[in-house]
Formats: structure tokens, sequence, C-alpha cells
């Protein structure tokens, strides 16, 4: 089987072209491909699939197995894939994912995407819609039961918990968010976001994404950490939020006029190659 390795701002996946290769068991691939001592070694498992609703299908898989809805970076690897590979001509494709139909445009540059923006749709903050059982319809800033920390909780297709912190790096981030991910509060687990404020338009975070521990970026993430900003007063919508994280940087803004969330960044190929179905 052959397969393509891709990276966004470090968020590394193993990418199989489903119009070519026909994968039987996604998730017990997953797990194999992801680990990075006994297989290539990512975060996940991304199939390129046919779509009758969009330009093409994304179906993503987290290093445990576990189907995901969602993953930001992975949309503009998927755009850079079908762009490069002439899979289509277009410079603005859409993509189905388990989140709903995403539209990506592409910055382009001699035949080769340089970035690429993605329409991330609406941010959620309705408990029942992420889902979370915190009180209330929504929760910005409140405290986190068990935990010494106040959260603010928001879905970009798949759902987070945003913590602010003084300290990214020092932060213990493997201990924490392992406890933050498995709270009473998710049903089904949460990724959680770890976030220091540098001024109105910089923010540093650091990720730990259920089931795939801590990456080197997230796109719904860092969408959902700049939608927290702004509802805790930190950051204005409109404005160009630059996220840093360890694996690079995003830009991300809140649009108020359509409320959606777009979000550019870069997108790589890492290597291509073949192994056993």
């Amino acid at each position: 089987m052959k397969f393509t390795k891709m990276q966004g701002a470090g968020n590394d996946y193993i990418y199989i072209n489903c119009f070519a290769e026909r994968v039987e068991d996604p998730a017990a691939l997953a797990v194999r491909v992801s680990d990075r001592h006994f297989g290539i070694g990512a975060d996940g498992l991304v199939l390129i699939c046919p779509s009758e609703i969009a330009t093409f299908k994304m179906r993503i898989f987290n290093a445990d197995g576990s189907e995901a809805k969602m993953c930001g970076n992975a949309t503009r690897c998927v755009a850079k894939y079908v762009r490069e590979n002439g899979m289509t001509a277009a410079d603005t494709i859409t993509l189905e994912t388990l989140s709903g139909v995403k539209t990506i445009a592409m910055e382009m540059f001699a035949g080769k995407v340089l970035s690429a923006t993605v329409d991330m749709g609406a941010p959620i903050l309705e408990g029942a819609m992420l889902p979370a059982l915190f009180e209330g319809e929504t929760c910005i800033a409140q405290p986190l039961p068990g935990l010494d920390y106040r959260v603010t909780c928001i879905s970009m297709g798949n759902p987070h918990c945003v913590v602010f912190v003084e300290d990214t790096e020092a932060f213990p981030l493997e201990a924490v968010g392992s406890l933050v991910e498995k709270h009473p509060w998710f049903p089904d687990r949460v990724n959680a976001e770890f976030v220091r404020v540098v001024d109105g338009t910089h923010i540093q975070m650091r990720v730990w994404e259920r089931g795939s521990g801590e990456t080197l970026a997230c796109g719904t993430g860092a969408c959902a950490s700049v939608v927290a900003c702004v509802l805790n007063g930190y950051c204005q919508k409109d404005s160009d939020v630059t996220v840093l994280l360890r694996g690079g940087a995003l830009v991300i803004r809140w649009d108020s006029a359509r409320n959606t969330v777009f979000m550019k960044g870069p997108a790589a190929f890492v290597c291509t190659g073949e192994i056993e179905a």
C-alpha cells in the first residue's frame, strides 16, 4: 500500500489515497502506522476518499485508532495533496468531514501550494452540542471540578477545553492534559489547550489531543483558543491572531460578519513510501 507522510505546523499524519488504495480496517492501520518505533510514526492516519457532496472526503483516525471528526491541519494537507498530485486543477476545494463540509482556498506559486486558508465554520458553545456536562448553557472561565483551573469550552467540529496559564513551556501538560481529556464533564473525551496570552494578536499554545496525547500543533485547537481569547477579553473579533505552537504558527481570525473562524497555515510533504497492507 502506497502512503504519503505530510505535516502542517508539525502535526503529522499518514495519508492514503483511497481513489487508488483500499483500506479494510483503518482503525487498526492507524495504530500500526502511527507508532514512532515500530511503524512509520505519526499523529494518526488520514484517508482521502471520493465524496458525493464535496470535491473530496477526509476520514481521520487518531494514533489510538479512534475516528476523529475534524483536524484543521490535515484539511490543509489534503488540499495540497490533491492539488499537487493532479487530482484537481482548482485553487479552492470543498472537503467532506464528519463535522461538515469545509471550504479550503489555496495560495499557489509556480504550481505549488504555499499555504491554505480553511473556513472552519462557526464556533459552538452550547454544552449539549460539544458534548459537555457543565452547568449552564455555556462555559466561559468556569472552574473545572476536581482541578484547580478555570476553563472555556468550545467545539470547532470537535470538543475543546481551553485553559489559560502563565507559562506554557513549564506547564505539566502530560499530567494535566490526560486528566482534562478524561474529565467526567466530557463523555466523549476532549482536546485540551493550554494558552499563554502574549498580546492582543499573539498567543502561545500547547495541546493535548484526545486519542493522541501531546502533538506539535492542532488546527481546531488553535481556532478554539482564539475564540476563547475573544470570549475572555484577551483578543478581538475580526483581527488576525497568530497562534505560536511547538511545530510552527497558524493565523486565526473570527469573522464577526459571517460568524465563522478562518485558519491559515502551511502544509508540507515529508516522504512517500509503501507499507504492507
